[in-house]
């Protein structure tokens, strides 16, 4: 009977996994980890396909921030630019 060489890997340890999401939330080198993660061609699988999740949800976040701020600041603009008496640059 032929198993495939995935079933064949013990599965990811507790420890390995606290030891996974400790290191994710260090800033910076946590996203470069998860990076490295997703593309190794070596890492497990499901370790894999949950560094995959975790930047996909990262990259949403960042850009529902992004887009909150540019509103925040279409806002703030416009209200200044309300308050100005532009005659004055003539």
């Amino acid at each position: 009977m032929n198993i495939p060489e995935e079933f064949k890997k013990p599965p990811v340890t507790l420890g390995d996994w606290i030891i996974s999401v400790i290191v994710t939330k260090i800033p910076l080198i946590g996203f470069i980890m998860l990076i490295v993660w997703a593309v190794d061609k070596n890492t497990e699988p499901n370790k894999a396909n949950w560094a995959k999740a975790e930047l996909i949800v990262k990259l949403i976040g960042f850009l529902i921030v992004i887009i909150f701020i540019a509103i925040i600041g279409i806002g703030f603009f416009t209200n200044f630019a309300d308050q100005v008496d532009w005659s004055d640059f003539d």
